[in-house]
């Protein structure tokens, strides 16, 4: 029996062999665009044909033209295609990540805001590429507090406001409240004293506005599924969970003496992980913007040991999503 080779990890030396022009991109996006499929805006058919001196759609029932990049994430973009390419490139072939700053001077486009507009929309469909599913199983829980930049406030003057005095924990207006959760399944056969007994598999992030109860529950109903059983520290929001899902179990952690990533170790890996990196590379992330870099982080995260596999289903995303 022949085993199956895995897949070459995506590189530098890889990526400019494979698109090597703007040509063999076009024609490479081109491809996976016909395997999602193109809808018309005009009366939403699927019935089309390419045509290839004008690189247009057209709708065989309606006459209406749609070009490449129109209803995928590079809707209404103006840069070409090696751009994208190259962006798509370097936010998955690494862990980490790269600013905007780095992928501007790599690309060596002239002005930063395109490039940064362009990384964002690459984050956006991220995220609606993982809000596709839901987590099920048993799974780990907990809130995380992520250092962000108060948006500037100005008074009936336009004088701009100084910002409010930051504090730690709850109630931070420097801080986003971020829910954490992770698919988390026991692991008896484990046999090393410096690895967690639990397995992770996937993992969601979720800015929400608030600590409140209703607000959990309610990114709970969307990202989680009803027969899941959750583990939680007793931190004493998460009282009512059950009526949003099968079991909970909350920890007391003073009680039993167990330090919290001993009882939640994948969801405070992920915390602490993500904090590195978006301090690390990005230094200071808008309060606004924050679920989009979470998106990122997730999204490799949960498919970290595809390797170049995670470039091809960024590919598929960009296709598939439109950022708006």
């Amino acid at each position: 029996m022949v085993k199956a080779q895995k897949p070459t990890e995506m590189n530098f030396r890889l990526f400019f062999r494979l698109f090597p022009s703007e040509r063999k991109c076009q024609e490479h996006f081109r491809r996976y665009r016909k395997n999602v499929g193109v809808t018309c805006k005009r009366c939403e058919g699927h019935d089309y044909r390419w045509i290839q001196n004008q690189e247009y759609y057209t709708c065989n029932d309606c006459g209406f033209r749609t070009s490449l990049k129109s209803g995928t994430v590079m809707e209404n973009s103006k840069l070409p295609f090696t751009y994208w390419y190259l962006a798509f490139m370097m936010i998955t072939g690494t862990r980490k990540s790269f600013s905007a700053l780095e992928v501007q001077r790599q690309i060596g486009h002239k002005f930063y805001k395109p490039v940064w507009t362009m990384m964002d929309k690459i984050r956006r469909v991220m995220g609606k590429r993982d809000a596709q599913y839901q987590l099920a199983g048993q799974l780990e829980m907990d809130e995380g507090f992520f250092k962000s930049v108060q948006p500037l406030q100005k008074d009936s003057r336009g004088k701009i406001l100084p910002r409010r005095k930051s504090h730690a924990g709850k109630g931070n207006p420097s801080q986003a409240f971020v829910l954490v959760m992770a698919e988390s399944v026991s692991n008896p056969d484990n046999k090393n004293k410096h690895r967690s007994n639990r397995i992770v598999k996937h993992n969601k992030m979720v800015a929400i506005p608030d600590h409140k109860t209703d607000a959990i529950h309610a990114e709970m109903k969307t990202h989680v599924s009803s027969d899941s059983s959750v583990i939680t520290d007793d931190a004493g929001q998460d009282d009512k969970l059950k009526s949003v899902i099968k079991e909970h179990e909350a920890v007391n952690l003073k009680r039993t003496g167990r330090k919290a990533d001993q009882v939640l170790p994948w969801v405070h890996k992920a915390i602490s992980n993500a904090k590195r990196n978006f301090l690390g590379i990005h230094h200071s992330i808008g309060q606004g913007y924050i679920q989009n870099y979470l998106n990122e982080f997730c999204f490799k995260l949960n498919r970290r040991y595809n390797h170049m596999d995670v470039f091809d289903r960024m590919i598929r995303c960009a296709a598939s999503y439109q950022w708006i």
